[in-house]
């Protein structure tokens, strides 16, 4: 491998080095503690709305470096709404969950109609969402916290897949689901090498392209023994991947996909090769709220309330994450893998540190660090690349 191809290889996996190297430091740092069958499944529980968020958050930022403040709010307020019907009107969990995720693409549509054809800038609008939605949680809820949720709603995201073969020390679906998984990925990496070579595509070389898989292989494989030694696949994981398959697939995949990069690429360019621009840009933020009521309904059952500071800095979170995993602050670059690697990367920083100990108030500061950094390079290697 030449300087020309190790250069590349760090300049795209930059984010997966850091993330494996700071796993490593909490790791050593914390005696270990930091790998425990526990903390790997606190990991997803905890982080699950910024999955969510920062899946939604990215289709924005690719319209060219637009963000959604209002995310947090609109977490707070939907899930304020999900508590008084489960809770104080006793309504059916299956009738609420629909209900707020209507009333979350309601405020999506709302916001994106602004954006999209009145043109009123995404920074102004969804500031003005974030004081919107923030005052009327505290309406519905009048100040207080609402709890706790009901058992059948719980169990749909605090809950874990049953063990077929119980009685092994470990849960082994979770073992069995996780060998499955890595046969699957090894299968479409070697089909989709194939399929490329037959077409007369360009390869990148083989040695690189085995490594990656391997890697990739062992990361599922322990990942899901380390799940497997505590309670096995949580529920929130499946709802989890889902989203990141469904969100994979659009925009790598689809038409509607690829507008969002073009017209984060060049607007005007996108709009004069026959793109709806106005569209693209309402169904980021529409689907935005959307989303947003699904890390509401996380939230809510992660919490069992539905409380008025629900969702604070929620959107900060996204953001961070979007921007650590690699979408430009410009637009027009950015995959739902790489977020997914940034917000995994900053659950990592936050259970790190709070596994060590370390102040809150020094654990923000890390983090803007952190946030402040992944744009500085991502800015740096555009001005090289001019």
């Amino acid at each position: 491998m030449d300087k020309t191809n190790i250069s590349s290889f760090f300049k795209k996996y930059t984010m997966v080095i850091a993330l494996v190297l700071i796993t490593l430091f909490f790791t050593w740092r914390t005696g270990g503690s930091m790998l425990l069958p526990q903390n790997v499944n606190n990991l997803i529980a905890q982080n699950a709305y910024v999955f969510v968020l920062a899946t939604g958050m990215l289709l924005c930022i690719l319209t060219g470096g637009n963000i959604d403040l209002s995310v947090g709010s609109v977490v707070c307020f939907v899930g304020a709404i999900g508590g008084v019907l489960m809770v104080n009107k006793s309504w059916n969990p299956a009738l609420a969950m629909i209900i707020m995720l209507l009333t979350g693409t309601a405020i999506g549509v709302w916001q994106g109609f602004w954006i999209a054809y009145v043109r009123i800038p995404p920074f102004i609008t969804t500031l003005a969402g974030m004081l919107i939605f923030r005052g009327l949680s505290n309406v519905v809820l009048n100040g207080l916290t609402i709890a706790p949720m009901p058992s059948s709603y719980l169990a749909l995201f605090n809950s874990y897949v049953v063990d077929i073969m119980p009685g092994h020390g470990i849960n082994m679906t979770c073992m069995l689901v996780g060998i499955i998984a890595t046969v699957i990925f090894l299968g479409s990496s070697f089909a989709g090498r194939a399929s490329k070579a037959k077409k007369g595509y360009t390869l990148k070389p083989m040695g690189g392209f085995v490594a990656r898989c391997v890697i990739i292989s062992l990361v599922i494989l322990v990942f899901s023994f380390r799940l497997a030694q505590y309670k096995g696949i949580p529920t929130v994981l499946i709802w989890l991947l889902l989203i990141i398959l469904i969100y994979g697939y659009i925009t790598s995949k689809t038409t509607i996909g690829r507008h969002f990069y073009a017209v984060g690429g060049n607007e005007k360019a996108a709009e004069l090769s026959g793109i709806n621009t106005n569209r693209v840009y309402f169904l980021a933020y529409a689907n935005m709220g959307m989303l947003a009521a699904v890390a509401a309904m996380i939230t809510i059952a992660r919490l069992n309330s539905a409380n008025p500071t629900a969702g604070t800095n929620y959107e900060m979170d996204a953001i961070g994450s979007c921007f650590i995993g690699g979408a430009s602050a410009y637009g027009g670059t950015g995959t739902v893998v790489g977020v997914i690697i940034g917000a995994t990367l900053m659950g990592v920083i936050n259970l790190g540190m709070s596994i060590m100990g370390v102040d809150a108030n020094w654990q923000k500061v890390v983090k803007g660090c952190v946030l402040l950094a992944a744009v500085i390079f991502d800015v740096v290697s555009k001005k090289r690349a001019k």
